[in-house]
Parts: structure tokens; sequence; C-alpha cells
């Protein structure tokens, strides 16, 4: 089926939703691109924060071959053959995480870099030309607009509030993308900045004061996306409506992780998701502006796992109980993953594949450690290769800190815990991984790189039918 024609106009908020150029209801249900404009740890299996990969990368391979591997690498992850997979679903609309060294250096901030435009634009193009709309979302900052590894900085602290200079050149940055979009109808929005974690509460809503007054300046007609605060889950300190705006939360659940509870599909269960939704977007509907639910959905159990088939199949119930309730109050929702090597995707890298088959003693490893402790929790690992080495020093900690200080630092949610592990584990030892990663590359020549970049090309993928299946329906109105 040949794709729609490209509206006259781009989308927009009319009261509590998002039309389109006849203003008729446009509900936009699709999948994130995470790990290829902006790669993680978890989605393509190296240890830490992309930049410092891409360093140990640049060290073993030198720049003739790893200019090649990485370049074949964003070629093969999203093609049009992808593009016309997801339309295939029903679905309407990708959302592009974007790392924002495509399109600036760090030593040269005030330069914009061309390629980072040739980049997204095959991606905005393969989608439109499926009738996809797409969401370009900024996913990492200088200095980090979070504290999290999937900001790229290599810190456990979010800089990016305390330099104004961080702050101009991002806000610059969107008003060059604005510029190049403008008038782009296959572009449902834009999403200035993916899950913000503000200690303050304050500077997050100066910040998008200031960029959606800019980017207007130069497009007046796109929408914006808008995170909640603490990695979009917190409204409390948003105080006004900005116009033509869609309000955005992440929607995780504890039900899909094996460290939750499992899901069962109880009264009590449900009763958690909806609540749990509900404080998430009570300033939305208060307000009675548009809500998008830009990441969510579970972890799957590796088919090693005996009780995979059960497991997964609870963790599918649990993602038909979420669309059910996204159905009821008619929002949109960008599911979290479309492709990675096996953990979360729609589809994923064969265990077959050069690049699995050459990282696999890696990919133990990293496991048996833990680094990525998030990571470790969905795959069903414990921390028994580890633990004995951090719970003395979780404990050291608590009981040579004051009872009342224990859990001062932001974000609270973290606990003690979560911070001792994010410092330890997911930034030094990561970090320090990071060379022994590299060090499966060394010595590849470029046909051999070549098939490693092309292990994530769809037709050499694998993918879960199960998942897509639930996504199919949904798309079609079927329970």
């Amino acid at each position: 089926m040949a794709p729609p024609t490209p509206a006259t106009r781009c989308l927009r908020v009319e009261g509590a939703n998002i039309v389109d150029a006849e203003g008729k209801q446009v509900i936009l249900k699709g999948c994130a691109t995470g790990g290829h404009t902006n790669m993680e740890n978890f989605i393509t299996g190296y240890p830490g924060h992309e930049s410092e990969m891409r360093k140990a990368m640049l060290e073993v391979l030198g720049q003739e071959k790893y200019d090649f591997f990485f370049d074949k690498f964003l070629e093969y992850f999203f093609t049009s053959s992808d593009a016309r997979f997801l339309a295939s679903l029903g679905l309407n609309c990708i959302r592009i995480p974007i790392n924002y060294h495509h399109f600036l250096d760090d030593l040269n901030p005030s330069v914009i870099k061309k390629e980072g435009f040739k980049l997204i634009d095959r991606i905005v193009n393969a989608c439109a030309a499926e009738g996809l709309y797409t969401i370009l979302d900024m996913h990492t900052f200088p200095g980090g607009q979070n504290q999290g590894w999937h900001s790229d900085t290599g810190i456990h602290k979010a800089l990016f509030w305390d330099f104004k200079v961080f702050q101009d050149g991002m806000t610059e940055l969107w008003v060059e993308i604005a510029k190049h979009y403008k008038g782009n109808t296959w572009v449902a929005g834009y999403n200035p900045m993916n899950e913000p974690a503000d200690p303050n509460h304050t500077a997050l809503q100066a910040w998008y004061q200031r960029v959606e007054k800019a980017i207007r300046e130069v497009d007046p007609d796109h929408i914006l996306f808008l995170d909640g605060n603490t990695y979009a889950m917190d409204f409390t300190g948003f105080k006004e409506v900005l116009p033509n705006c869609v309000y955005a939360i992440h929607d995780y659940a504890s039900f899909g992780f094996p460290a939750g509870e499992p899901y069962v599909g109880s009264p009590e269960q449900k009763e958690a998701l909806q609540k749990s939704y509900e404080r998430k977007v009570e300033f939305m509907k208060e307000r009675g502006v548009p809500i998008w639910n830009g990441e969510f959905g579970p972890v799957y159990a590796s088919p090693e796992d005996p009780n995979h088939g059960k497991i997964n199949q609870q963790r599918y119930d649990l993602l038909g109980q979420q669309l059910k309730i996204y159905k009821k109050d008619e929002i949109s929702w960008s599911i979290w993953l479309y492709k990675d090597i096996g953990f979360q995707g729609m589809v994923h890298a064969s265990p077959d594949s050069p690049y699995i088959r050459l990282l696999k003693p890696f990919l133990d490893k990293k496991m048996r450690l833990g680094v990525d402790k998030w990571f470790a929790i969905p795959l069903g690992r414990d921390d028994s290769a580890v633990k004995h080495i951090y719970e003395p020093v979780i404990a050291h900690f608590k009981e040579s800190i004051l009872p009342e200080h224990v859990n001062k630092r932001y974000p609270q949610v973290w606990k003690i815990e979560g911070h001792i592990h994010r410092v330890l584990r997911e930034t030094l030892m990561s970090e320090i991984l990071c060379w022994e990663y590299a060090s499966y590359f060394e010595g590849k020549t470029l046909e051999e790189l070549d098939a490693l970049a092309a292990s994530f090309k769809l037709e050499n993928c694998v993918k879960r039918e199960g998942l897509n299946e639930i996504l199919r329906k949904d798309a079609e109105g079927k329970d």
C-alpha cells in the first residue's frame, strides 16, 4: 500500500488532542530506535558510556577502520526495510533518540556538524516513505541532563543545569534543527530533552521556556514533546502549560523486571499499574493537555532460561494491560525498544550472528560482574559473583552517614544503594572495561568489521513475534 500523501501542515495540539491538518485526532503509536543514533550499553553490549567506548574502539581500530565500522553500523541498524517492517505492524510514529555528539564537537561547540543532519534525514525520509511520522529526541546533553549512564557523560552528576554555556549551546542547536525541519510535515515534533533530572526542579522549567521560545522564532508549527522531571516521572514542579506542547511520561512497570513481582493480572496489580500511571499524568489531566508516553515496556527472559516461555507470557500480559490503560485515555505512546541484542527489542541480533559470537565471552563476563546493575537483574541474573564485594560497601556507607542523611542525594528514589552502584559499577568499573570490549575488535579486517555491523541488519535479526503481534493488534484496535 502506498504511503499517505503528506499533510499540508504539521500536526498540532488542540485541547487535549493531537490533530492533523483537518482537525482530526491523531494518536501516535510507535517505538524508539534507541541504540542507533544514541548507543546504549545494554542494547549493543558494550560497558559504560558511548563516548568512552568509542574512544577505546578508536585506539584499537585506528581512524580508518573506526570510521568504517561505525559508518556501517549506522547504515545497517536502520534502513528502509526497518521502516517498512514497522509500518506493516500498523505503527505510525518512530522516536529517534539522538546523541548530541552527532551535531557538536565538545572542542569546537560553536560549529554544528552537517553530518548529523545527513544521518537523521536518512531515517526521517525512510520513515516518511512508509507513512511514518518521526519525533526527534535529544537523548544526551553536554555535562549530562541527568545522572544516568545513558546521558553519555561518564560521570554521576547532571552538570548541564550548572553551566549556562551548556544551556546556550543546546538551545542554539535546537534552533538549527528546527530551521532544518521547518515545514516537514512527516516530523511530528521535537522532544527537546530525554529524561531530565534537575535536582532543584526550577532550571528545567526555565530551559523549557527558553528553548520553546527560541524554536518558535524559527519554526512556529512543530509540536514540542516535553518530558517530566526526574526521568519523565515527576511534574510536581511544572507550573504552566506552554503552547502547542505535549507533555511526556515514561511508564516502566516493576512487574516487567525479574526483580519485581511476577505479573499475574490480579486486581491488586492492575490497580497498582493504574495508580502509577495516574500519578504521572495528573498534571496533564488537570490542565487538559495531550499525553505522550515516550517510553515503557518490559524486558524478556532468554531462551536459556527454562521458564522463559512462562516469564515472557507474563510480560506480554503486562504490556497488554498497560496498552488498555493508554487506549482508555486515548494517549500517544512509543515503546522502548525496537532493536537490540535480545533483551527488550521487537527484533534482536541473532545468537548466531558474527557480533554475538565474537562478544559472547565478554557479554557473559559483563553479566557476571553486573556492571550494568539494572541490566543484570532483568536478565534473571543475580549478584552472586559480586554480592560479597558490594554489600559491605553499602553497609559501610549506611553505618558512616547519619541516618537522616543516608538518602538525601538526588534522585532520592535511587537510595544510597543506587548511587553507590552508579559510581562503582556503571561508571568506574565500566569505563575501564571499555578497553576489554574494544580488544575483541583488534586485528579485524574491513570485511570482518562489515559482517559484525551487518549483524544488526533487519534481515539478519530475529523478530520477537509475541511482542510484535500485541503491537499489531493494538494498532488494529483489537484487544
